[in-house]
Parts: C-alpha cells; sequence; structure tokens
C-alpha cells in the first residue's frame, strides 16, 4: 500500500484536526476569549497558553527547516512580498468580526461540536463570503486592488524574518530567531503560577502546537507531486472552510485535501470531547438581534480572513511557525479589530463608541458668582448643584 496522494493528506488532516479538536475542547481554549480576557479581566492565562502553543510550533517547524525537511519558500506565508494593506485591514475586520461572533472561525467549529447551531449558521455565511474574497465577486478588487499595496524585501527576497535579516546583514540568524522567540513564549508560559495549575490549558496548547509542527510533516512526505504538486501547509481555518463548502456544493474532488479534512476532524473531535464530558446539548439563536450580530460578524471574518491571509490559528501559530513577516502585522491588527468589536459591544453601536470618545463640553461660567467669603457655611447652592451637566451611567452590558 502507498502511503501518499490525496486520500492520506484528507485522512491526516481528519486526524491531526480529531486531535486538536478534542484537546482544545477539553481544554476550553478560545482564541477571543483569551483577549477578552487580557482585555477586560486581566487575565493573561489563555493568551499565554497560545503563546506555548506558538513556541512549540516554531521550535519543531524550524527543526523541520533547518533539517532541510521543509523549505519555507514553497509555502503560501512565505512568498516573495507581503500584502501588507490586505494583512492590516483584513486583520482588523477579521478580529471586529470575531467579537460580534464571541469566537473565530476555529472556535465556531469547536463550538459546531458541542451542538450548536449558531456556529452552523456562522461557518456556512463565513465559507460563503471567504470563497466570493478568494476567488467569488470580491476576488478582482482583492487582487488588483487590495494586494497591490505590497512589500518587497530585499535578497535573497523571501518574505520572512530570518531572509529579511539576512538581506539586511547577510548572516542567516534563523537558529537564533527561533530559539530567542520561542524561549520568550515559553518563559511568558511557565512563569506564569495560575496557569502551571491548570493542566488542562497546558495540555491544550501543547496539542495545538504539535498540531502545527505535525500538519507542516503530513503534507511535505505524504503529498504525490507527480500527481499534483501541493504546496506544504497546516492547520488554518479560513480558506479550507471555503472550499470545503464548494467541494461539497460544486466540486468533490476538492474535498479530498489536508485543509478540508482538518476542518472535518474539529468539528468531530470536539463532538467526541462533549460527548465524553456530557456536555452536548443543541443551542440556537435567542432573538433576531443575536442572529444579525452573527452573520454580520461572519461575513467580516470571512472577507477578512481571506484578505489578512489566514485567522488567528493560521496567522498567529502557522504563519509564525515559519517565522513569516505577515505574523507580528496580522496579530496585531486582529487584536486591535477585536478590541474595537468589544468597545462597541460594550456601548451598543458604533455611533455610542464615537458618542463616548467625545470629549465633555467645557462648564458654562456663571455669572453670579458669590464671593465664598460673603457666603453662609451652612448654605447649600441648590442652582449650582441641580444646573450643572451631571455625566451619564454606565450603560449595564448584557
Amino acid at each position: 500500500m502507498e502511503f501518499i496522494g490525496p486520500s492520506w493528506l484528507a485522512f491526516a488532516g481528519l486526524a491531526i484536526g480529531g486531535l486538536v479538536g478534542f484537546a482544545v475542547r477539553r481544554a476550553r481554549l478560545c482564541t477571543f476569549g483569551a483577549l477578552e480576557d487580557a482585555f477586560v479581566g486581566a487575565d493573561t492565562r489563555r493568551l499565554r497558553v497560545f503563546g506555548l502553543a506558538a513556541a512549540i510550533a516554531i521550535v519543531g517547524t524550524q527543526a523541520l527547516v533547518l533539517a532541510g525537511l521543509l523549505d519555507p519558500a514553497q509555502t503560501t506565508y512565505v512568498s516573495v512580498a507581503v500584502p501588507w494593506l490586505g494583512v492590516a485591514v483584513g486583520g482588523v475586520l477579521f478580529g471586529f468580526g470575531m467579537a460580534l461572533v464571541g469566537t473565530c472561525a476555529f472556535g465556531s467549529l469547536i463550538r459546531l461540536g458541542g451542538g450548536d447551531l449558531r456556529s452552523l449558521v456562522v461557518i456556512l455565511v463565513f465559507g460563503l463570503a471567504a470563497y466570493a474574497t478568494l476567488r467569488g465577486a470580491l476576488a478582482p478588487f482583492r487582487i488588483g486592488v487590495i494586494e497591490s499595496f505590497a512589500f518587497a524585501p530585499p535578497p535573497p527576497g523571501r518574505a520572512d524574518i530570518p531572509g529579511l535579516l539576512e538581506g539586511a546583514l547577510g548572516v542567516d540568524l534563523r537558529i537564533w530567531i527561533a530559539i530567542a522567540l520561542s524561549t520568550g513564549l515559553l518563559l511568558l508560559a511557565v512563569t506564569d503560577r495560575r496557569l502551571r495549575r491548570t493542566p488542562r490549558l497546558v495540555l491544550g496548547g501543547v496539542a495545538l502546537g504539535l498540531g502545527v509542527v505535525t500538519g507542516w510533516a503530513a503534507t511535505q512526505f505524504l503529498a504525490d507531486e507527480f500527481v499534483q504538486p501541493i504546496a506544504p501547509q497546516s492547520l488554518t481555518f479560513v480558506s479550507p472552510v471555503a472550499r470545503a463548502l464548494s467541494g461539497v456544493l460544486f466540486e468533490r474532488d476538492t474535498l479530498l485535501e489536508f485543509g478540508v479534512g482538518s476542518v472535518l476532524g474539529v468539528a468531530c473531535g470536539a463532538a467526541l470531547a462533549t460527548v465524553i464530558a456530557r456536555e452536548f446539548r443543541w443551542e440556537a439563536f435567542d432573538d433576531p438581534r443575536e442572529m444579525k450580530r452573527h452573520l454580520g460578524g461572519a461575513t467580516l471574518m470571512g472577507v477578512g480572513g481571506v484578505m489578512c491571509g489566514g485567522c488567528t490559528i493560521g496567522q498567529g501559530l502557522t504563519a509564525g511557525s515559519m517565522l513569516a513577516l505577515s505574523w507580528p502585522l496580522a496579530l496585531i491588527a486582529i487584536a486591535l479589530g477585536a478590541r474595537l468589536g468589544i468597545a462597541v459591544l460594550m456601548e451598543g453601536s458604533i455611533v455610542e463608541l464615537l458618542r463616548s470618545m467625545r470629549p465633555p463640553a467645557p462648564e458654562a461660567a456663571w455669572p453670579h458668582k458669590t464671593p465664598s467669603a460673603d457666603r453662609d457655611p451652612g448654605h447649600t447652592d441648590a442652582t449650582a448643584q441641580t444646573s450643572r451637566p451631571q455625566a451619564p451611567s454606565p450603560t449595564p452590558v448584557s
């Protein structure tokens, strides 16, 4: 039996996605939840877990690169140029949409495995918007306008951090960059005492990081180059969701690929975890307002995810494991969009957010001001108490 070809790639994606989905569901990991904890609750534990996953992904992936088993230039993340405008704008759109939905594309698959029918609607709308941006009606605008703003690094012309420094300094510092970044991220995780007391979070981060590494290895060694040249890839959940939807509707042959298999695997792994924990239950929208918010967020995530070149997993971990130049820019843009989305949700609308950001009006001058020496110490100026503008009380967040 020959262990190469599209079928084996799809099975590999199914297996890796299943293990990652199971571990992440058990750990209750969520990228938007991690950002929300850090921004609102000053709790960085889940954010540090993703740092742990990134450290493992960097170590494993760069070991494959240094061993000559994986060529970064063959991947989609390390191309000859970085479409910086698309990464920045798309990242903000994706982060904002993530806040409206309450989770990212990866998290929606995890929720879907637990019986959340809202996530089914999100995945369908997200996939349609992503496919329209990838190959449909929005593709000409994305390619001709957004991606025309790109940064081409100097020779050797690789859009990754080691390539940029090699062009500037003339020295290949890949191994030292990988060691420095992975060590720093690892220290951020292990030095948190509360995180060390929650092994389920740590195991979830380890599984996520190893999933990225095994994804690179599987697509490198299981692909049959004589049948169809396939670029090495790993976990990401933007274009694979779009291609899965297209494969179900039109091109069934596209279902036999690693990305589509990983999408199905994550949902199945999360479902298994919820069944074992006896947490599986059907959920739906509470009201039309919630549905409208999810539909808008899913659309923004689909469009923004394709423009950005990946999601919180694709850009946050997989591109990071390749040390791609788009990685830090995408992380900042997604975090900024998520923070803006949280602010809008707390204020109720963009109009209310902008209104709350306006500086307060200056107080009017009092025409008849009584000197303090002439005042009766026991007298209370009722006019001064009632006529001064009062700051509105904060609206409670539901």
